[in-house]
């Protein structure tokens, strides 16, 4: 998992590189971001059901190898644009399988007889860290060698396939934690599983997924973007800069996540849900000042709402899921988070219509109803009059 969400963010940070070096255009490389989920969104819906049925080893270490083959087409992007296409494709099918059967995987495994010392949230938070990482490190590596290296897109990409070919032996090796069944009952399965028609997942869960991508695609994708004017020479090595702050924010910040769920199931999407608030709020002062020191702070906050939702969003996953349900509903808590992702797409739209700090404090409005909406839901019903 760490492997693939290296590999799955490791393009952000050389977007830049291509539009300076190749003059690849503004709507080329937005094209590639939707390649990405593309591949993604049906890999995780189509995954994670027959992970439930045939289990998580095969999908996930597939997923790895296929994550490192992404890198060879980026590689060979350099002289063809149709492998860059290839390559994000690619990679976004092997996010899709990774990160529902892995999610899985890593939280049976985090129990007995596998892991019989782990508490209770320990798979939600192994899963977290291990793609956090790796979407943290992926662009800050390559985005630091393609600012300082010879060859840039060609050596940025090397160090991925290092870590894919550390990674994919010990995981070939990890127990799996599923007995395959009959034929027919992988056919009979649906992708909309009962658990996702439950009240808490459609009022709670659903409306707080996709802000857990918002936040950091806003950080690492849109604020440096807007603010490239101020950065001089400095852009992709800052944009690389940006991804790992956002990215290592999010990861230290997911065992308090752990510890706002045990007080109250939810608090940690609620308090993630107003870091990012907070965090497009000052975002948008940053932009309207033209403050690169200011976006730091911003980058801090958001990295802190996609901590926290991407937690105690798995924590509620895990707690909604029926047996034999786990990885489809999991694939579908991931589907959600995905549609962040085109946030860029949105901003970059409405900013044919209004200033970009505006349309930052749009964004902060629109979640501020969703903040509402959510802490409403969670609300326990009061009894109607004369019931016990």
């Amino acid at each position: 998992m760490f492997a693939v969400g290296w590999g799955a963010n490791q393009f952000s940070s050389l977007l830049l590189a291509y539009k300076l070096d190749r003059g690849l255009s503004d709507g080329t490389g937005d094209a590639l971001f939707g390649v990405y989920a593309l591949g993604l969104i049906p890999a995780l819906l189509l995954l994670g059901p027959i992970s439930d049925a045939r289990g998580r080893r095969a999908i996930t270490c597939g997923a790895g190898a296929l994550s490192g083959l992404a890198t060879c087409a980026l590689i060979a992007g350099e002289h063809a644009l149709v492998w860059l296409y290839v390559g994000r494709l690619l990679a976004g099918v092997a996010s899709g399988a990774a990160f529902a059967a892995g999610t899985a995987w890593v939280k049976e495994l985090s129990v007995a007889p596998h892991d019989a010392g782990a508490d209770a949230e320990a798979g939600a938070r192994r899963a977290a860290i291990a793609i956090s990482a790796g979407f943290g490190l992926g662009p800050l590596v390559a985005g630091l060698l393609a600012e300082w290296a010879p060859h840039p897109l060609l050596v940025a990409y090397l160090p991925h396939l290092a870590v894919v070919a550390l990674v994919l032996v010990p995981g070939l090796r990890a127990p799996d934690t599923v007995t395959p069944q009959p034929n027919h009952e992988v056919a009979q399965r649906s992708v909309l599983v009962p658990s996702a028609r439950t009240r808490r997942f459609r009022m709670i869960v659903s409306p707080s997924a996709p802000w857990v991508f918002v936040a950091p695609s806003v950080a690492f994708a849109v604020v440096p973007a807007m603010i490239a004017a101020e950065l001089g020479s400095f852009q992709i090595g800052f944009a690389a800069l940006t991804a790992a702050l956002t990215l290592a924010i999010g990861v230290l910040i997911q065992p308090f996540a752990r510890r706002l769920d045990r007080r109250s199931p939810g608090r940690g999407l609620l308090g993630g849900l107003a870091a990012t608030l907070a965090g497009l709020a000052l975002a948008a002062l940053a932009v309207a000042l033209g403050s690169w020191p200011l976006a730091l702070p911003a980058d801090m906050l958001l990295g802190t709402g996609y901590g926290l939702c991407l937690v105690s969003g798995l924590l509620e996953v895990q707690a909604l899921a029926a047996p034999g349900e786990l990885a489809s509903l999991t694939a579908i808590f991931y589907a959600l988070t995905y549609v962040g992702f085109a946030a860029p797409l949105a901003i970059a739209e409405l900013e044919h219509l209004m200033r970009p700090a505006v349309v930052l404090i749009s964004g902060a409005g629109l979640l501020a109803l969703v903040l509402a909406a959510v802490a409403t839901a969670m609300r326990p019903s009061k009894p109607a009059a004369g019931t016990v």
